[in-house]
C-alpha cells in the first residue's frame, strides 16, 4: 500500500506551516516556502503520492516565486490586476463606493 496526499492534506499542511510563520513578531513566509520546496520535489521524485494533487512544477515553481517575493499578497494582486493590493483596494473603492459589497452580492 502506498501513501497518496489528497489536496486537502496539502492546504492542511500548508495552514500549519503559516501558522509556524506568523508565530513571530513579524511575519515571514520561510516555513511556507520550505513546504512549497518539499512538495515540488515530492511530486517530481515520487509522482505516485501526488496523484491526487493536481499542481504542476510549473505552478509550484510560481508559488515558490510568489511566496519568495517581499509581499506576497502584492505579488498576486499584480499577477491578476497589475496593481498592488493597496491599489487595488483604492480603485474598487473610487469605482464601488461604500456600497461595494451591495453591488457585488
Amino acid at each position: 500500500m502506498s501513501f497518496s496526499y489528497t489536496k486537502e492534506m496539502v492546504h492542511d499542511e500548508f495552514k500549519i506551516a503559516a501558522a509556524k510563520d506568523k508565530k513571530g513578531k513579524k511575519e515571514k513566509y520561510d516555513n511556507r516556502i520550505q513546504f512549497l520546496k518539499e512538495m515540488k520535489q515530492l511530486k517530481k521524485e515520487n509522482p505516485s503520492a501526488m496523484r491526487d494533487v493536481h499542481i504542476t512544477q510549473k505552478q509550484f515553481d510560481n508559488l515558490i516565486f510568489a511566496w519568495s517575493a517581499p509581499n506576497p499578497r502584492d505579488h498576486f494582486y499584480m499577477k491578476v490586476f497589475g496593481r498592488t493590493y493597496l491599489d487595488q483596494k483604492q480603485f474598487e473603492a473610487k469605482k464601488y463606493g461604500k456600497d461595494k459589497e451591495e453591488l457585488l452580492n
